[in-house]
């Protein structure tokens, strides 16, 4: 056959959606898992399962493969240049995905680049926290991450004192100190490059979060300014060619107020791989962001990213106390013709992602109801 072969790295529910976007264009695709059980290895046929942060298992994983992506940031970026040294194809690149890995390291490049960022340093103890906060912040609260390891509001504290300081260093990792924005709303620009340079920009979107973890996303992004709209998108777009990213890259960003009364943007977090703030796509757009990021790494033509309805939204279905979701179809399909469910295959657990509903149409607050009953009825927190 002279179909490529796509190795994915990781088996979560975005290698899932990934591979289902690839069978349409006959893509073989490969996944290197964790387990046997994880959401892409139930419906994927060619899997390996290993150990990522394995050198001679990635080496062998790639054999075979014309090229390798993934479904997660973590795998160590001395192994990827080992790949690439033996002449496999990574994309994105290590140092590209530097950047979304070492939260220090996207920091200090965005500012190399005059990317707009909330005000940062990395921090060496409790009381450089309190310094930081003085010099920096105009006092506490400030906002400790964890350089490397974070996701879904893990490894990031809210530190209101030098007291609250302590715990990030207890991971044993570098910190990194920023300024707690006082942001109106949280929005993502979602892009698509190419090697050769083409590159796609997504509406803008809002994505609402809850303890951390996005619950929904709106797209486009309502009463978003056409202005502020393609300054999100000409920035992402811009961050994509700095950072040679090749793929889907995720930029979030806070909307703030301006000195002048008007609205800003500060980005957040990077993102090089499919991502939940580009869910929707799946329904609501010509060219979801799993196809486009097939077509990016294969160095294909990319695909319209242009919105097929107004407005489309997405949420998160979250474990809850209600683990027999396939009960909640017949009310959730008969309620809503039009509503596309995702289902990962994971096991149920209180606050796990464990799938997605999208919806869309003309009227914003009849789209979000349908999207918010549907969610909330496959979880079980509502039972009519």
């Amino acid at each position: 056959m002279t179909f490529p072969v796509v190795g994915m790295i990781g088996g979560g529910q975005l290698a899932r959606m990934t591979h289902e976007a690839g069978i349409p264009l006959g893509v073989r695709f490969r996944i290197l898992s964790d387990t046997p059980q994880d959401s892409a290895a139930q419906v994927v046929a060619d899997v390996t399962v290993g150990d990522y942060r394995d050198l001679a298992t990635l080496r062998a994983f790639a054999q075979g493969c014309d090229v390798l992506t993934f479904d997660h940031e973590h795998v160590p970026a001395e192994h990827l240049r080992a790949l690439e040294a033996d002449g496999v194809v990574v994309r994105p690149g290590p140092d590209a995905l530097v950047h979304a890995q070492d939260k220090g390291v996207m920091r200090a490049r965005l500012a190399e680049i005059g990317v707009p960022c909330p005000v940062n340093r990395i921090v060496t103890d409790p009381a450089d926290v309190t310094r930081f906060a003085q010099e920096q912040a105009g006092g506490y609260p400030v906002v400790l991450k964890t350089v490397r390891g974070g996701y879904d509001g893990k490894g990031v504290w809210i530190a209101r004192s030098e007291a609250d300081a302590a715990e990030p260093f207890r991971a044993g990792v570098p910190v990194l100190a920023e300024e707690k924005v006082d942001f109106v709303r949280e929005l993502a620009a979602n892009v698509v490059r190419s090697p050769h340079g083409q590159a796609v920009a997504y509406p803008v979107v809002e994505s609402v979060q809850v303890d951390g973890v996005c619950d929904t996303v709106i797209a486009p992004a309502p009463g978003l300014s056409d202005a502020l709209s393609a300054r999100a998108q000409q920035l992402a777009l811009t961050v994509a060619r700095e950072l040679g990213v090749v793929g889907h890259l995720a930029v979030e960003l806070f909307e703030t107020r301006a000195a002048d009364g008007g609205s800003a943007i500060l980005v957040n977090e990077l993102a090089m791989r499919p991502h939940n703030s580009g869910h929707w796509t799946m329904d609501g757009a010509v060219t979801s962001q799993f196809a486009n990021h097939l077509r990016a790494v294969l160095d294909l033509p990319l695909g319209d990213p242009r919105p097929r309805a107004r407005w489309t939204v997405m949420a998160n279905v979250l474990g809850g106390d209600f683990p027999d979701m396939y009960a909640a179809y017949l009310h959730c399909m008969a309620r809503d013709p039009g509503l596309k469910i995702h289902m990962y295959g994971k096991d149920v657990k209180p606050g796990r992602k464990v799938g997605h509903v999208n919806t869309y149409g003309d009227d914003l607050a009849d789209v979000r109801e349908r999207a918010r009953h549907a969610a909330d009825y496959l979880r079980g927190t509502i039972d009519e």
